[in-house]
């Protein structure tokens, strides 16, 4: 059996300081997908050809995870890519809380992806023509793009995951405690840090903003029925599921239509971002997984809090997919009676919670904020570094940490 030495984990962390850093030491190097190509592979490199040698099917397994991530993150852009909706509101306060508050709802039934990629170009042109907005895509990431999708297995990739994995459907409509104290706690300190920005603007913005308003107009009908394929695919079996997503991707690119691409400004340059660096971090994560999976258990982990913190930490540094199942696996291994596929009702609701919540917490915790900040920063925002996302996201939401905390420890058995 795999069991790399510690050391193994060294180009997991480089890849992430470069992901950290480099974007802040040398921008204009860090912008070219090819750059990040290069540093990506000479990274993964090195630990690719020790699988091959060592372990190839741990090196299959991942390629095919990789796959599917890809796969479903890709079909989703491009899906949602070619729907556009076209108009600007008043950029009030009440108008922003009220789009990131139908975010979190749709990122329960299109994913978080897909209701990131739907909403974040309309809420950004909505706000174009205010200068003290550039904490929004920042509260997109943290409620659109992770919070919002708790509900539903079609929520978040590491709910589908467990659903896969035996979790009934409707298992995590039980978490909605969780999820009304996240919504109520971010949308209430968007508005008030909102309000208060929105009384900073000046007058000539403002007016112009309310002279430029457009009423709302969905373009590209065809994709919201392909849209809805996507999603349905994730029912399906490997590789069914993969081979019908690239299929509706490829149909909506050839019939879908192309003016809701064109008002979207819809180029492929995100989502190959996210791919080139997530090759990278599927293979160089591989063994930080195999030694969190054999010596998790002599990490003194007992308690549902225990399994929250822990899988949200490795959630916020490594894709939150493969971690929640690092950490069913271990709290399976605990023996415990089994509520649901071998594990008490509130150590699955704690990795459950865990994953999905913190992988707020960094660009990479979960697929789309990748997504959002590079559209962001293509429409001129000014979107927080990759440390100081961190920082201010751990802030923000420690609030709802604590709560998750105390409701594990005396609500949930």
């Amino acid at each position: 059996m795999l069991d790399p030495h510690p050391l193994f984990v060294t180009p997991f962390a480089l890849l992430l300081l470069c992901i950290a850093i480099l974007p802040l030491l040398v921008p204009h190097f860090w912008e070219h997908n090819r750059n990040k190509a290069i540093i990506a592979g000479l990274l993964s490199a090195p630990i690719a050809v020790w699988l091959l040698f060592r372990e190839p099917m741990a090196m299959v397994h991942s390629l095919r995870e990789y796959v599917s991530f890809i796969a479903l993150l890709g079909s989703l852009f491009i899906v949602s890519g070619g729907i556009h909706l076209e108009g600007d509101l008043k950029a009030t306060p009440g108008v922003n809380v009220a789009l990131l508050g139908l975010g979190g709802a749709l990122a329960n039934l299109l994913g978080t992806t897909g209701a990131s990629m739907l909403l974040i170009r309309t809420v950004l042109r909505t706000n174009s023509q205010r200068n003290h907005v550039a904490y929004l895509p920042f509260f997109f990431i943290l409620v659109v793009s992770n919070c919002g999708g708790l509900l539903t297995p079609l929520g978040d990739p590491p709910l589908f995951l467990g659903y896969l994995r035996g979790v009934p459907f409707t298992w995590t409509f039980k978490l909605w405690p969780v999820w009304c104290c996240a919504m109520a706690w971010l949308l209430g300190l968007f508005y008030f840090i909102d309000k208060r920005a929105y009384a900073k603007e000046d007058p000539v913005h403002l007016r112009r903003d309310a002279a430029e308003i457009v009423p709302l107009k969905l373009l590209g009908w065809r994709n919201v029925g392909l849209l809805l394929g996507v999603v349905l695919s994730v029912l399906l079996p490997t590789p069914y599921r993969e081979i019908s997503m690239v299929g509706l991707s490829a149909v909506s690119m050839a019939l879908g239509g192309k003016t809701a691409r064109r008002s979207n400004e819809f180029t492929f340059g995100p989502i190959i971002e996210v791919a080139i660096l997530f090759a990278g971090i599927f293979i160089t994560m591989i063994p930080a997984l195999k030694l969190l999976e054999l010596h998790g258990a002599s990490i003194g982990l007992t308690h549902p809090w225990h399994y929250f913190f822990a899988s949200g930490a490795l959630s916020s540094v490594l894709d939150n997919a493969p971690t929640y199942l690092t950490f069913l696996s271990a709290a399976q291994g605990l023996g415990l009676h089994a509520d649901v596929v071998g594990v008490p009702t509130a150590f699955l609701a704690a990795v459950s919670a865990g994953s999905v919540l913190m992988g707020a917490n960094t660009y990479i915790g979960n697929g789309p904020n990748f997504m959002v900040k590079a559209i962001a920063d293509s429409a001129g925002y000014k979107t927080l570094s990759f440390g100081k996302h961190a920082v201010w996201a751990i802030a923000v939401l420690s609030p709802i940490y604590v709560f998750t905390a105390l409701w594990l420890s005396f609500c949930v058995g």
